[in-house]
């Protein structure tokens, strides 16, 4: 029940938290039940559009809805919106064809939607422009090999391939499309966001892009036309739970209103303020609203980039701050009052302790990643329920480990004494057993916290919050300043935990010297 408790006063706790605070738009915030919660993917442009459409609802109706960003790849944001933990996020007419609907045929937006609505969805709001897949090289290479089609390509195994994993595993991405122009390269798996560094350095020799990206100009890229037309079209729009227009009427409206609004010039333009010069999300979009009232063009790249410290102490850094320090702390007390328990049963039990070490050892071999998908799964949810299941599994080895070799530590003679003296069983573990063992289980809260602050960064891959955010947000970026402006600050984190510690150790070892 305790655990139960924790997990349910954190969960309501971040999400009061992203609904006060991941939205800059103005307005005030409508009751939970009644918030509107927008969604995004973990790519530069998703990230924008998310923001323009809460800005845009937040100017129409007075609230500011809850903007989940960076949620992470189609799969998890799709599982997102179908149990209700987003009401919406922008999407792509392509990929909803084949990688939701599993068509293998493009499809028109009437013949998406009886399909969709059978799945309590909808699709509507075309933004304006295209943002297909595409594969890039350097110019230079291309124009030195004579590549300038996909077909070309098939023509040169050579060159070293570096794909986004997501493209690599979908069903519109490399393996139908090495079927359709007869590729024989193995593919290398890049986060998208560092394929550009890698292709800039010539690490690798071509990678997929988005035809929206700002670096294609900026690095020089030749974009190979794909000369059998096997990418469909990417027309940006948005997916939706299909009772969003009867919850949210003025929502809805405001931003119907920006369809066919943003062509494909103003999408590169705010992409590359983003990417090149460093212009937080939130403002891009208050920018382009703003000059979309006054009838003005939207303002372009090339202002001054952001330093590293302006990134650091950046307006979002308390919010982010109390998102991981509640990340950790309901996470290292839940595996607390797991683990010691757990540890205090089995200790004298030499068969059933080590079955239980085997199984909490076996749960740290599981990588962050895989375990917080496979969590979604269970819990059919994303954010702070599933992350702060996989921090507290994460956290219960060091804790239930120590407890054991504590309570071990201690003599059986000094067990037998109390018991000599009158006390029950109960008391001498209470007021003897435990005592003695206590410096053993706290350095292990210890290790489990220093554990935990670090895996903590992992949460913001599904929405989680804390410093991972920034580090996300950096990797979708290719901005390093942005990703050291999140580790830095969970690298003092866990220094002033081990202070802390150091601290209540301290303390101890004077009282029991006393």
């Amino acid at each position: 029940m305790a655990v139960a408790a924790c997990c349910l006063a954190f969960a309501l706790c971040v999400q009061a938290g992203t609904a006060q605070a991941q939205t800059q738009a103005g307005g005030t915030p409508a009751s939970s039940s009644e918030t509107l919660r927008i969604g995004s993917k973990r790519f530069t442009e998703s990230y924008i559009l998310a923001e323009v459409l809460a800005q845009a609802v937040a100017a129409r109706t007075g609230q500011a809805p809850a903007v989940r960003q960076g949620l992470g790849n189609t799969a998890i944001v799709y599982q997102a919106l179908q149990n209700g933990g987003i009401d919406l996020y922008p999407e792509y007419e392509g990929t909803i064809a084949q990688e939701i609907l599993r068509s293998d045929r493009p499809l028109t937006l009437a013949q998406m939607r009886p399909e969709l609505a059978s799945r309590g969805l909808g699709v509507d709001i075309p933004f304006g422009f295209n943002d297909g897949y595409a594969l890039a090289m350097r110019a230079a290479d291309a124009d030195r090999l004579g590549i300038a089609t996909l077909s070309d390509l098939a023509r040169h195994p050579d060159l070293r391939l570096g794909l986004s994993n997501e493209f690599i595993g979908r069903a519109d991405g490399w393996r139908g499309l090495a079927r359709r122009y007869g590729y024989r390269q193995a593919p290398v798996g890049l986060d998208h966001g560092l394929a550009y560094d890698a292709l800039a350095k010539g690490q690798v020799d071509v990678i997929d892009i988005y035809t929206t990206d700002a670096r294609i100009k900026s690095l020089g890229l030749r974009v190979l036309r794909d000369d059998l037309g096997y990418f469909p079209r990417y027309d940006a729009v948005v997916l939706y739970r299909l009772d969003l227009p009867q919850r949210h009427p003025r929502a809805w409206a405001a931003m119907r209103e920006l369809a066919g609004r943003i062509d494909e010039r103003a999408m590169i333009g705010m992409n590359a303020r983003a990417e090149l010069d460093g212009v937080p999300f939130q403002r891009i979009a208050q920018d382009w609203l703003a000059a979309r009232e006054r009838g003005e063009a939207p303002p372009g790249p090339g202002g001054a980039a952001r330093g590293f410290l302006a990134k650091l102490f950046g307006p979002d850094l308390g919010r982010l701050t109390v998102q991981h320090l509640l990340l950790v702390g309901v996470a290292v007390l839940a595996a607390c009052l797991v683990a010691v328990p757990a540890g205090v049963l089995v200790h004298a039990r030499p068969r059933l302790r080590a079955l239980a070490l085997g199984l909490a050892g076996l749960l740290q071999t599981i990588p962050s990643l895989a375990l917080l998908a496979v969590l979604i799964s269970l819990t059919g949810a994303i954010g702070a329920l599933p992350a702060l299941a996989a921090l507290m599994l994460y956290a219960l080895l060091p804790i239930f480990s120590n407890t054991c070799t504590g309570l071990g530590e201690v003599s059986g003679s000094m067990r037998q004494a109390a018991i000599a003296l009158g006390m029950t069983s109960w008391q001498a573990l209470r007021l003897v057993q435990l005592p003695l063992a206590r410096p053993t289980i706290i350095a292990g809260v210890r290790t489990a916290t220093s554990i935990a602050i670090g895996t903590a960064t992992i949460a913001a891959f599904i929405g989680a919050g804390g410093y991972g955010e920034r580090i996300v947000t950096g990797l979708a970026l290719n901005d390093r300043a942005l990703m050291l402006a999140g580790a830095v600050p969970a690298a003092v984190l866990a220094l002033a935990s081990e202070l802390v510690f150091e601290a209540v150790q301290w303390r101890l070892r004077r009282h029991v010297r006393r």
